[in-house]
């Protein structure tokens, strides 16, 4: 995989949840996930895809109708609800990480 055209910042987005600061980013250059667990969502990339075959978008839709809570608590903006998860999710957009097996 090649995410020569993203930038620094844009790297660091969980693709499920658009969370923007990931202590690293999901996928190497090789798209090998790293296994780095989202502060926000709670994905684990190389775990929930690779291992479990859960897609993106199918953990997204099960994060949101189980209230779209903050995996790592003491990371949760004081201000968090649906309008803010919604401006969030927008970041899913700038970036096309996919999994290697999904």
């Amino acid at each position: 995989m090649d995410y020569k055209d993203l930038t620094k910042e844009e790297l660091k987005i969980c693709p499920v949840c658009g969370y923007d600061d990931l202590p690293e980013v999901p996928y190497d250059s090789y798209g090998f996930p790293t296994y780095v667990i989202c502060p926000c969502c709670g994905y684990e990339f190389g775990f929930d895809d690779e291992s479990k075959g859960i897609s993106f978008s199918e953990y997204r839709d099960n994060w949101i109708s189980n209230g779209f809570r903050f995996f790592i608590k003491k990371k949760k903006p004081k201000v968090w609800g649906e309008a803010e998860m919604q401006r969030q999710l927008d970041n899913v957009k700038k970036v096309n990480y996919k999994s290697r097996i999904l």
